[in-house]
């Protein structure tokens, strides 16, 4: 969320830069809450002195009938001015949350990821796309895919893997974790999978995405199934003021993933890209926020490393304003390689959401200028569907095999999955 003040302040440059991700910010609109809700707050500290006062001039005396009944005509005034107040500062509040992060000047112009500008490649090179099946295909006919039960039991955009595939789910989180954990000095953390609204609002999830999620209740209580575990991470720290000389802050925790994905309907239908649930490691640091950029590239590189060690073939894109998510002001995209669809595709998102998911979360930073709002990052790295299935398509052989880089043998217990759906 955004200070309403820098926001007016710095009218014209705020303007441009939220119009380079296709949002008009209504200045307008924005200046009348803000003069409403100053205006509302200084009635209610006018009435509250005139309420001292007249309490003041009792002299601890037993004050008359009249002036009684003047006092509860002025605390109803007061309790009428302190509604407007919480009633202005809402529709503030509201307007506030609605509007995207700022995005940096170094963020390209464009607005659709075929507008991304390429950074770097890593990896083997992209292994031929003729003759490659898709992964669905591949886990089909190996028998670790089965999206035909999935569908019974829970209808479309499922799916579920089975013994050499979820053994191999399951090597594949042990070895992000203990990649991120023992290498890249995060702290992994197990965290709830439901949370409440001022959780999913602190990340900005809230009110901007509330179709794409799953919502529930537990007695009274309004909870929702999170999209990430960026959400339960950033807000551990929510309402603290952190010490400078600790930060960076660095977490890690493997959950599931729910997402509705309103609006996506049609897209990517075959295989594991884009399910109601999936699993994912995701990476969260939290440091000053002069330090953001620094850590954006650290956490990159935490990222690009696991597709690295699993020898997959991969390149890394700065996206343009128009293609970032609402949090964030600067995200790369690292893509991997799928030749069965003949296509790099996203497999992990960086983000640098500088102090835009602090402000609403209520994380500050202590320094010597005061109490400040702290940066945040995330990333994912990685999630456990899509590296699966570019390890299907990059390791597939013309046997209908599938090996697996070294790096996974030790964690799977096996270096291939035959074609028969056996294990060596």
């Amino acid at each position: 969320m955004h200070d309403v003040r820098e926001l007016l302040e710095s009218e014209p440059e705020a303007v441009r830069r939220l119009a380079r991700r296709r949002y008009t910010l209504r200045t307008d609109v924005l200046k009348e809450a803000h003069r409403r809700r100053t205006q509302a707050l200084e009635a209610v500290s006018g009435l509250r002195a005139e309420l001292k006062a007249a309490a003041r001039s009792h002299g601890g005396g037993r004050p008359s009938p009249q002036a009684r009944e003047a006092s509860r005509q002025l605390r109803e005034r007061v309790q009428q001015a302190e509604a407007a107040a919480h009633s202005a500062e809402q529709t503030l509040t509201a307007l506030l949350l609605a509007i995207p992060n700022l995005p940096l000047d170094a963020v390209p112009e464009g607005h659709s990821d075929s507008e991304a500008l390429e950074v770097r490649r890593g990896g083997p090179p992209p292994a031929e796309a003729a003759g490659a099946r898709h992964h669905a295909d591949l886990g089909e006919a190996l028998g670790i895919l089965d999206s035909a039960r999935a569908a019974r039991l829970s209808g479309a955009r499922f799916t579920l893997t089975r013994g050499p595939g979820a053994r191999l789910e399951r090597a594949l989180a042990d070895f992000l974790l203990d990649l991120h954990t023992r290498e890249h000095g995060y702290t992994e953390h197990s965290v709830p999978y439901l949370v409440n609204r001022a959780t999913m609002t602190g990340t900005g999830q809230l009110p901007k995405f509330a179709d794409d999620l799953f919502a529930t209740a537990v007695g009274d209580r309004e909870l929702f199934l999170v999209p990430t575990a960026e959400v339960p991470l950033t807000n551990l720290v929510a309402g603290e003021v952190l010490d400078a000389a600790e930060l960076p802050l660095a977490f890690t925790a493997r959950t599931p993933c729910f997402r509705a994905e309103a609006g996506s309907y049609g897209r990517d239908t075959r295989g594991i890209l884009r399910l109601h649930q999936f699993e994912k490691v995701e990476l969260v640091r939290i440091c000053a926020a002069g330090d953001a950029h620094k850590q954006l590239e650290v956490m990159l590189g935490h990222a690009e490393e696991c597709l690295r060690r699993l020898e997959l073939s991969h390149r890394t894109v700065l996206l343009p304003a128009g293609d970032l998510g609402f949090a964030a002001r600067m995200t790369y995209d690292i893509e991997v390689w799928l030749p069965g669809s003949n296509a790099f595709r996203e497999i992990s998102s960086v983000s640098d959401c500088g102090t835009f998911q602090a402000r609403r979360a209520g994380i500050r930073v202590r320094t010597p200028a005061g109490k400040e709002p702290a940066a945040t990052l995330n990333g994912s790295a990685l999630p456990l569907g899509r590296t699966l299935a570019a390890l299907l398509e990059q390791g597939q052989r013309p046997d209908g095999s599938v090996t697996l880089p070294p790096a996974l043998h030790s964690y799977a217990g096996f270096s291939q999955i035959r074609a028969d759906g056996t294990t060596d």
